[in-house]
């Protein structure tokens, strides 16, 4: 399928097709016109010689609608652990001015789409392999929805069909072709280089006007029209920021901000009025039909909130909470009574926490429905749970079931940004966390160290090891940004327990972030010039075009990955062991791991000054070693040093060093 979609480009006849250089960077030798950081082509020739690439650098056939464990009879989940990961926003990865001049348009005067789309991601796979990637982790690809959007073209989180991808994903340049087989066909080349593609799941919540609303609009919380304005979780001001214990929850029901919260909640509209709803549904536009609900029966969907207490941010007015209960929760036992509408409010959307007592079968049957279809057409490999942790224990073994009988290898990564739950994700099926590298890495010094001596160590199951991601702060923007660019994703490639994570953008040093999400403020939006089309754009709610260019950081990543995959089963497999230092001052980050006769150590300097340590190898393992043979890695490459049991280290202001050795028990063990 690939190759009949690279084959299906049209041709031009010219040259005018606008690229980022650095996208052909290493294999493109067709015509083309260079100027600068970009380089004009025809389509139909870029994407002709593309196919050539992957002809000559496939591993091997891969099938559509099969995992690439599935297709390499792989039993188990353990890949996840060898991942170098890619997180990607596709509209945004493969976006970019394609006529060249002017501003951006999502398709231009030329007739090129210009937002991003399947066809292009297939093109960025060249940069994907040299920077070691192995698994592209994709954002939401489904249909979103266009209501209440927060930006230019609103949050892909706002999912409108959980079975559909989006329509802006095609790329014109494909006659004939619709998204689903586009997104088919990627996946497959995906696979033939060996790289696993997981997506975001989303079962927790939906766009406000989400398409299941017509059939089961009993499946939605809904409010009153009049109360719409100023609709917002009650504030607590005596608890705090925090999430509520059960006793505090059941207190809440009193408090008369919580009362007046539940009196703007309504019955659905076929509860309102059955006939009046029947009729609805036969003569709406199934695209366009919320503004018709609101006009006809005065109510709308609840927008959702966080579920703590007191959170400074605003209500999320582009999704609702599904309701996966048909009955309140345990917490308003005695408290609402049986003529309550369906509500929103906290133990409501943590239903991990606070479960109902009837539990609304034929949604969580659905929900459990949608990654098997996923798997079957796409071959999907796994996915990102968003908001797992607040899905009920029951509905949560039924999606990780109902993926792992089509795939015993299909991998699930909790949405768990605290380190003391990652037992609770363990215990929940997952096999990866994200973890809070990224909150760690950047406050530099202390937490830098702490993470990576301690808290990495210690953790359960394998997190992203990540200095930033879609909804935190970019590396380089943070203070001393320039300078932890290379040390921080140095610390991630080998921290214990961490998978090395990078985030669409990071190799080309991109300083505006996605979404402010986590670790963020206003302020943190603003970081292009004034005079940048794309400045105060965020690429979760608007059209954002990454500042392409050729960086060292590109090369310094591509030469990390690769060093790192050098010695992954002895980092993998090899004893974990905290590295004997001459001193310490918690200044110098250190990890070594040893198998029966190669050892890996990795020394970073978080001091801004210069400074020499020794290694003490046999005080290192506690045991007498004879060292054969003996290299250390910076960004400069390999050296040879001369062998000894102990090695004298001198580590540059934020520097790094890893060090491997050939070795033997000079005792039998």
């Amino acid at each position: 399928m690939i190759f009949e979609m690279l084959n299906s480009v049209r041709s031009r006849g010219r040259m005018d097709y606008c690229l980022p250089r650095v996208w052909l960077e290493g294999w493109y030798d067709g015509p083309s016109k260079e100027d600068g950081e970009r380089i004009f082509v025809d389509p139909a020739i870029v994407y002709s010689k593309l196919r050539e690439w992957l002809q000559c650098n496939r591993n091997f056939d891969a099938k559509v609608g099969a995992s690439l464990a599935l297709q390499k009879g792989e039993p188990d989940r353990s890949w996840i652990k060898k991942a170098v990961l890619y997180s990607s926003l596709v509209r945004t990865n493969s976006a970019y001015n394609h006529k060249g001049f002017g501003r951006f348009e999502q398709d231009d005067v030329l007739g090129y789409r210009e937002g991003g789309t399947f066809l292009k991601m297939t093109l960025l796979l060249p940069h994907f392999k040299k920077l070691g990637v192995n698994v592209l982790y994709l954002l939401p690809i489904t249909q979103s929805s266009n209501m209440f959007k927060k930006g230019e073209i609103g949050s892909p989180y706002a999912v409108k069909d959980f079975l559909k991808i989006d329509e802006s994903y095609h790329d014109p340049l494909l006659d004939g072709w619709n998204v689903a087989d586009e997104f088919a066909a990627f996946v497959q080349a995906c696979h033939m280089l060996e790289i696993r593609v997981v997506l975001d799941f989303i079962p927790r919540t939906a766009a406000r006007d989400c398409n299941l609303i017509l059939k089961h609009p009993d499946w939605f919380y809904w409010v009153k029209l009049e109360k719409l304005s100023g609709y917002a979780p009650p504030r607590v001001e005596h608890l705090g920021f925090c999430q509520p214990s059960f006793e505090q929850m059941c207190e809440l029901y009193d408090l008369t901000a919580v009362r007046e919260h539940l009196k703007k909640f309504s019955p659905d509209p076929s509860r309102l009025d059955p006939e009046k709803w029947d009729n609805f549904v036969k003569n709406c536009d199934e695209e366009n039909f919320m503004y018709e609900i609101a006009k006809t029966f005065g109510i709308i969907t609840a927008p959702g909130f966080s579920d703590w207490l007191n959170d400074p941010q605003p209500t999320w007015d582009d999704v609702t909470f599904l309701r996966l209960y048909l009955d309140h929760p345990i917490t308003a036992k005695g408290k609402v009574g049986e003529d309550q509408p369906p509500y929103v409010l906290f133990d409501v959307i943590k239903a991990s926490r606070f479960p109902g007592e009837k539990k609304n079968s034929q949604l969580w049957e659905y929900i459990a429905s949608v990654l098997p279809e996923f798997q079957r057409k796409y071959g999907i490999d796994g996915v990102r749970l968003d908001m797992g942790h607040a899905l009920p224990n029951e509905l949560q073994g039924m999606i990780m079931n109902n993926a792992r009988s089509i795939d015993p290898a299909f991998v699930f990564i909790a949405e768990e940004l605290e380190p003391h739950r990652v037992i609770e994700a363990a215990r929940a099926g997952y096999d990866v966390v994200v973890g809070n590298s990224w909150w760690m890495l950047p406050r530099f010094p202390e937490k830098t160290y702490e993470f990576f001596q301690n808290l990495s160590c210690n953790m359960q199951l394998p997190f992203l090891a990540a200095s930033e991601t879609p909804d935190t702060p970019r590396t380089i923007a943070r203070n001393e940004g320039q300078r932890l660019k290379k040390l921080l994703p140095f610390l991630c490639a080998f921290a214990k327990n961490g998978v090395l994570t990078l985030n669409c953008g990071q190799e080309i040093e991109e300083t505006q972030p996605m979404n402010l999400g986590l670790d963020s403020d206003a302020c943190g939006r603003f970081t292009l010039t004034c005079d940048d089309e794309f400045q105060g754009k965020l690429a979760f709610f608007d059209h954002y075009v990454l500042h392409w260019r050729r960086t060292e950081l590109i090369d310094f990543l591509a030469k990390l990955t690769a060093v790192r995959n050098q010695f992954l089963n002895v980092l993998l497999k090899g004893e974990y062991r905290p590295v004997y230092l001459s001193w310490q001052d918690g200044t110098i980050c250190n990890a070594s791991y040893w198998t029966s006769d190669t050892a890996v150590i990795a020394l970073a300097n978080l001091k801004m000054s210069e400074c020499t340590v020794s290694v003490l190898l046999d005080r290192t393992v506690n045991d007498a070693i004879e060292v054969m043979e003996l290299q250390s890695w910076d960004e400069s490459g390999w050296r040879v040093e001369k062998v000894s049991n102990v090695i004298d280290c001198t580590l540059s202001p934020l520097g790094f060093k890893l060090y491997a050795l050939k070795f033997r028990w000079v005792r039998n063990r």
